[in-house]
Formats: structure tokens, sequence, C-alpha cells
């Protein structure tokens, strides 16, 4: 196992039936920095890992790779080689924390960039309403004649 820092995430909309459903990231391994062995640093890679706890970016994370990434329930039937298998609380190393989730400030967020609005359709005209049809007058009813006992 080892700790790696979520960067980003992939999208990927046509893939095997088996990866339907997955949310993948970008996550880079970190190791501790070895001269004061007080932090931690990358190590200049970046994998692609199946997320099954719902990890976001900024957040360290435990991964396996390699054939261990499929010994999971959730993993034993997908090819994959990267899974995230903890989110990080805390990391201690001679009893000193080097890392820890509440301490993090929060990553900093790009103003959102509006979409490119879409190409316009042309929408199928839809048929005139019909004309109402003109009042019917009702029928005149005969008057009665003169003299009947009606």
């Amino acid at each position: 196992m080892f700790i790696a820092k979520v960067t980003g995430s992939v999208i990927a909309t046509q893939k095997v039936e088996s990866m339907v459903g997955n949310k993948l990231l970008v996550v880079e391994p970190y190791r501790l920095e070895p001269k004061d062995r007080g932090s931690l640093v990358t190590t200049g890679r970046t994998f692609i890992a199946v997320d099954m706890l719902g990890a976001g970016v900024g957040d360290y994370v435990l991964i396996t790779q390699g054939s261990s990434a499929r010994l999971t329930p959730e993993t034993k039937h997908l090819p994959i080689d990267c899974v995230v298998v903890g989110i990080v609380d805390q990391a201690h190393i001679d009893h000193a924390c080097v890392y820890s989730r509440e301490e993090t400030p929060a990553p900093e967020t790009k103003p959102e960039a509006k979409p490119e609005p879409a190409a316009k359709k042309s929408k199928p005209k839809a048929a005139p309403a019909p004309k109402p049809a003109p009042p019917t007058e009702p029928e005149p009813t005969p008057e009665p004649e003169a003299g009947s006992d009606e």
C-alpha cells in the first residue's frame, strides 16, 4: 500500500461493461521527505485509481496496486491495477504528525469556467394549433300556434 494524494479525476464515457459506474481518480503517490522526515513529498509519479470510497481532490488516500487491487469484493472482477482502499485521516512518523486531514487547508478552487454554448439545434416546427370552430347558433324552437292548448 501507498499513501497518495488525489489530484484530479478521469471521465471515460466509453469503457468496458465491468467498469461502468466506477469513479476514476488521478492519484500521486507520496513518500516521507528523507532529510527531516517531517513531511510527505510527491514521488513524481501519477496513476489512475478506481475509487470505492468517495475520495475527492486534495484528499490523501491509501492505494493498492497490482494484482492486490483486485482482492476486494468490489474489485475482484474489474480489469484494474490501482484502487483506493482508504482515506487517510492522519499519518504519524517518529511521534510526529506528518499529515492531518483536519489541519490541511481546503484545496484552492478555481473560478468555474462557463461552458461553451452548444451549437443550437433547429427545433422541428410544431403544427399550427387548429382554429376553433365558429360558434353554432342554437336551432330556433317553433313558436306555438295561436289558439292551441299548450
